[in-house]
């Protein structure tokens, strides 16, 4: 059964009727839940389907090739050579098939790409020279190398550009589909459960897939990720290392970033990961961007060239803030630290992800689904006049108004003190000095429940709950 994905599946059902011949990529990054999403979609029914084998030669995979098109029925055995050969061969299968669609889906297709092995320039000559003249082939690849999919398919200004006549980028699930997700699974979790859950594990269906009924949400967590023996314990080293060849200077640069609350400047994260600047290193920050696990930005009063780079990952936030600081390896982390210190930073930090994640519930909740925005973080150094303020999520609107957000997961009703109160107005007063900005500062709370209503909460202009996130 699919949960949520109603367009990507509308999208990829039209091709069955399509009259002319189809590419099409689907990408996101790992466990998002791609390759579930099509075989579902197509009922399993492929006239060829292949899976790239991770880490593997061209003789590995090659030999795989012809294992899949024997399975699906090609009698020739002569073995294979190159990949002009395989595509040769899976044309000829194709061709000896009944005339009506032929859905030939390829996943990991980044993983076949192996040095020298001219796999691209084979595919290239399999779609132009063959499938694209006929009106009967429906080609899908896949992928969870993002960078790969983008700069050799979808990028691509050789033998395939513009060769794609569709493409489908696959994102996390929201809350309302995790929701969704977990009532499929019957699984028992109230609202707030659910978003403390995507704090530590984000959108992904496949890690969501691992929680056990019966267990609380403490308990579960403790098992995936802080037991040995947790389906997750090991997620982070098979995440990067599946999705980059040189993973270590992307996990250099995401463990610097996990470190900043606001982001950081390009500049900043070569001090911080103590690296070198390079090609290599703005390949890396295009690839972990591509990828989702980064976002890039402009602060208002920033040039273009100061873009700031933030982490937005969930489970790697998770990573660097929670599971990097259990030391001494204990089993039921997570539980044994719940009314701590850490727990309360983390959480503050977390939510605010989520909440940045869901920009568009937000921007619904406040009627302005049609507005133009632009999201952001802001923060300024104390000067001799005014203190210094840091503000984590900003919403610019085209319509003359900016809402200071104000983030505050909370496992009860939120109450706001009067120190809230003004820190709050200090902050607004302290961005509207230094943008000196002709817009209208409207605060706004971002909180679990709704709060108690007191005086002190007449500094903001507007109320959002979690239920709204969930819309």
């Amino acid at each position: 059964m699919i949960v949520g994905r109603k367009e990507e599946s509308a999208r990829l059902k039209a091709l069955l009727q399509s009259t002319q011949p189809e590419f099409v990529a689907v990408y996101g990054r790992r466990r998002v839940g791609k390759t579930y999403l099509i075989r579902e979609t197509f009922n399993y029914r492929f006239a060829f389907q292949h899976t790239g084998i991770y880490n593997a030669s061209l003789h590995e995979q090659l030999i795989e090739f012809q294992s899949s098109l024997r399975m699906y029925g090609l009698k020739r055995q002569s073995r294979l050579r190159t990949w002009r050969e395989a595509f040769e061969q899976l044309q000829e299968l194709v061709a000896a098939l009944p005339d009506e669609k032929k859905v030939i889906f390829i996943d990991e297709l980044p993983w076949m790409d192996t040095a020298k092995s001219g796999f691209v320039s084979a595919l290239e000559h399999f779609w132009n020279a063959w499938a694209s003249a006929r009106k009967d082939i429906v080609l899908i690849v896949c992928g969870s190398a993002t960078s790969w999919i983008m700069d050799k398919i979808i990028l691509n200004y050789g033998g395939l550009h513009n060769r794609l006549t569709g493409r489908i980028l696959l994102q996390p699930f929201t809350l309302g589909e995790c929701e969704l997700f977990a009532q499929a699974q019957q699984l028992t979790m109230s609202r707030k459960d659910i978003v403390e859950a995507y704090m530590v594990m984000g959108g992904i269906p496949y890690y969501w897939s691992f929680l056990q009924r019966g267990l609380s949400l403490a308990q579960n967590i403790d098992r995936l990720f802080f037991q040995p023996t947790g389906e997750l314990y090991l997620e982070f080293q098979a995440l990067y290392a599946s999705l980059f060849k040189n993973s270590s200077l992307h996990i250099a640069i995401v463990e610097a970033l996990g470190k900043s609350r606001m982001g950081l400047l390009r500049q900043d994260i070569l001090d911080s990961a103590k690296i070198m600047d390079s090609g290599a290193f703005s390949k890396a920050l295009n690839e972990l961007e591509y990828c989702g696990f980064i976002r890039k930005y402009n602060a208002i009063d920033k040039k273009r060239k100061e873009a700031v780079y933030q982490l937005i990952d969930s489970y790697t936030l998770f990573y660097y803030q929670y599971i990097c600081t259990n030391k001494y390896n204990d089993r039921n982390f997570w539980s044994s630290t719940l009314l701590s210190n850490r727990h309360h930073s983390w959480a503050g930090v977390a939510f605010e992800r989520v909440c940045l994640l869901h920009i568009r519930q937000i921007k619904r909740a406040l009627g302005i689904e049609g507005v133009l925005t632009n999201v952001y973080s802001w923060q300024t150094k104390p000067t001799d006049e005014y203190p210094g303020a840091q503000i984590d999520l900003l919403i610019d609107r085209q319509d003359g108004i900016i809402n200071l957000c104000e983030a505050k997961f909370s496992s009860m009703p939120y109450c706001m003190t009067k120190e809230d109160s003004d820190a709050l107005v200090r902050k607004q007063a302290v961005f509207m000095h230094h943008t000196r900005l002709s817009k209208a500062v409207h605060p706004i709370l971002l909180t679990t429940y709704p709060p108690m209503e007191n005086q002190n909460l007449y500094s903001v202009q507007a109320v959002i709950t979690m239920d709204e996130l969930f819309g």
